[in-house]
């Protein structure tokens, strides 16, 4: 266990899924209602919730650093994550708040495991040395199929000014798909901790189903406790 797991009375959450599954808007939804529930909650994500995550994620994801190796770019996500568990996430969790984390741990194993080839073995012992071995309590994954995030992608692009795809999300179809199945394949093996949303459908429609996993969820933990 990590130096700090005796003393972690919060619940942290992650919400994980390819690129313009929805996470974004559903980690926010979800955290407001949270918080409209009574709960103390903090709101973060991966990469940039730190000081020095900011410039870490204008690394990983600027198209200008193209380049990057993919173990270059594991050891930046690592070290980013390293900074905001010892700054952000272990701090909350001891103050007995909920963390609502968009992108953690399983991101690294989908997109530089299964989607870069990198060993999932060795970066799962990586992602345990960076976090201090910090699992989350629950994990939802937006499962959305990578041609409905393209669509939703363009659609985006059509409703708004477009803006440039980040490095990750430029990246080409069949990387996706190797992301995407890789995440059912994490949720697979740990059914415990894993709660697989279909992402498809209305920003509404899809809130309501991360509400209701959540609420019971939480529930059911203190249900446990008492």
């Amino acid at each position: 266990m990590g130096e700090d797991s005796p003393a972690r009375p919060g619940c942290f959450i992650t919400i994980e899924g390819i690129d313009w599954c929805g996470k974004t808007t559903q980690a926010v939804r979800l955290a407001k209602w949270l918080s409209d529930s009574g709960h103390s909650v903090l709101g973060t994500r991966e990469p940039g919730a730190t000081t020095a995550g900011q410039v870490i994620r204008s690394l990983l994801l600027d198209t200008i650093y193209e380049g990057l190796s993919a173990r270059c770019e594991v050891m930046l996500f690592l070290a980013d994550r390293a900074q905001h568990i010892d700054e952000v996430v272990r701090p909350a969790l001891r103050e007995g708040r909920v963390v609502v984390c968009e992108r953690y741990t399983d991101s690294t194993l989908a997109y530089q495991g299964y989607g870069r080839g990198l060993d999932v073995d060795l970066l799962r012992r990586l992602n345990a040395l960076a976090t201090g071995d910090l699992v989350p309590d629950l994990t939802i994954l937006l499962d959305l199929d990578p041609e409905q995030a393209a669509q939703r992608r363009f659609q985006a692009g059509a409703d708004r000014p477009p803006r440039m795809a980040d490095r990750m999300e430029g990246e080409a179809d069949e990387f996706r798909r190797r992301v995407a199945a890789g995440y059912l394949e994490l949720a697979r093996s740990e059914p415990d901790r894993f709660r697989v949303i279909d992402a498809g459908g209305s920003i509404d429609e899809v809130a309501a189903r991360v509400t209701q996993v959540a609420s019971e969820f939480l529930a059911a933990r203190e249900g446990g406790a008492s």
